[in-house]
């Protein structure tokens, strides 16, 4: 099972980076699979630490993979050297047990030092849900085909009608806006997607 989190990392220099990924957990252990090239691997690799904060302003993941906000407020994190989002409903931080070098994909086997609650999970949205759809399908548009992209989308824009608040829309908005950007760009001379 994969867990949709935050992840936050410091570079050597204390600038926070933030990245949504998928989270697998083995016992105590949370696996982190970043692709190359990925600022969160280097920035795991150079302090050994990462923070897995956990959030339903999905903001957060459509301003990430959409690059329409990154500017999230952080803070320190308790015991390892990094961040985690301020706003975040709970947050674990992770050290870095062993890494399986990959060419494509390493995995990173991190090892839970210290976990917080900061806020109640007030509970599922079904927009909140929706949102994370449409940034994964953002973040994999240069190999998704268009019609299954407009699918999944006007399926999902059953939830964001239904049941979406102001932050649900504006991720959306993002959401839509970079799919319809990225299609711009295919279909300029060159057609090529950045």
């Amino acid at each position: 099972m994969i867990h949709e989190t935050i992840v936050t990392t410091a570079a050597c220099d204390g600038r926070p980076h933030i990245a949504p990924m998928g989270a697998r957990y083995e016992g105590e252990f949370v696996i982190l699979s970043p692709f190359r090239p990925s600022v969160t691997l280097d920035n795991i690799v150079a302090s050994r630490a990462a923070v897995l904060n956990f959030t339903t302003d999905v903001r957060v993941f459509a301003g990430c993979v959409t690059h329409c906000a990154t500017d999230w407020p952080t803070l320190a994190a308790t015991r390892v050297a990094g961040v985690r989002l301020a706003e975040s409903l709970a947050h674990a931080e992770l050290e870095l047990d062993e890494l399986r070098d990959d060419n494509e994909r390493p995995v990173l086997r991190m090892k839970c030092v210290h976990r917080e609650t900061h806020a109640p999970f007030a509970g599922f949205n079904r927009a909140q849900a929706a949102v994370v759809e449409g940034a994964i399908l953002v973040s994999r548009l240069f190999m998704l085909p268009a019609d299954k992209v407009d699918r999944e989308m006007a399926y999902l824009q059953i939830a964001i009608d239904k049941t979406a608040g102001d932050a649900e829309r504006t991720a959306w908005g993002w959401i839509t806006a970079a799919i319809a950007q990225h299609r711009e760009r295919l279909a300029s001379p060159g057609g090529q997607a950045a």
